[in-house]
């Protein structure tokens, strides 16, 4: 089954840049295919949308990229991860199994029934998980080639509040949450991006996400793939759960294009 041209777009930067801004959670749109396997009315996929959605972060990085000196690439999900989580294990490796939130979720934000427990996420996973995967990594690969170096920056937001699928939700809540990696997010990257946010409220470390995003091809094998998953707090540049953006998103976006910046410099 061929990939819709729409699921992902890869929007290109700079030729010597080595920096992918990731943004995998943006979108709201759900083929009517896969809405046909949705157990949720009408209005309650609107509301779920609203919780489990990163709204705005596509504008937020394209923001920044063009505030960039040396304009980094771009790899945007343009569906719902309610169609597959790009960014999940696609097997028993993934923890929030546990919650129904796999590659393909079976379960809400509020554990609620999304899809029947027995569906079979194989064609979903085929269709849409496994092309998102290979083109990001061979959009890390590309960099590689280039640059001698990639840097994936992960472009996340979350709900001020915490929501009952979150296996880690009773940490801190900080307006910026840096997820890093051992292998993949070196001290210096860290540093660079608590200097760049530094403006825009408390930066965190790990808490309530952590971790990052790394095409598994490269994940603890390849050190020049630095990656940092940036997770902001939603209002601190928007309306909850799903409204409009606010005055926040410029400052964000600043903040964002510093670290870019500050990594290509």
């Amino acid at each position: 089954m061929s990939r819709p041209a729409s699921s992902f777009e890869v929007l290109p930067g700079a030729d010597d840049s080595p920096v992918i801004l990731h943004v995998p959670h943006s979108a709201r749109e759900v083929p009517a295919a896969v809405r046909a396997g949705i157990v949720l009315d009408d209005a309650a996929l609107e509301r779920e949308l609203d919780h489990i959605t990163d709204a705005h972060t596509a504008e937020l990085a394209e923001r920044a990229a063009a505030l960039c000196g040396l304009v980094p690439w771009r790899f945007v999900n343009r569906l719902s991860r309610l169609v597959v989580d790009p960014e999940r294990f696609p097997d028993e490796r993934e923890e929030m199994l546990s919650v129904g939130m796999g590659a393909v979720y079976t379960r809400t934000t509020h554990r609620a029934e999304l899809r029947p427990a027995d569906t079979d996420p194989e064609p979903l996973i085929e269709r849409y998980f496994r092309p998102y995967a290979r083109a990001m990594t061979e959009a890390v690969a590309d960099r590689l080639a280039a640059t001698g170096r990639a840097v994936v920056i992960d472009v996340h937001s979350y709900p001020t509040e915490a929501l009952p699928y979150e296996l880690h939700g009773s940490g801190r809540r900080p307006p910026v949450c840096l997820g890093t990696d051992a292998f993949h997010t070196p001290p210096e990257l860290t540093a660079l991006a608590r200097q760049a946010f530094a403006g825009c409220g408390e930066t965190g470390l790990d808490s309530p996400f952590s971790g990052t995003y790394v095409p598994l091809e490269f994940y603890g094998r390849e050190p020049r793939v630095g990656a940092l998953m940036i997770e902001i707090r939603r209002d601190t540049y928007m309306t909850e759960p799903g409204g409009p953006p606010g005055p926040g998103l410029s400052r964000l976006a600043s903040a964002l294009a510093a670290l870019v910046d500050g990594v290509t410099r």
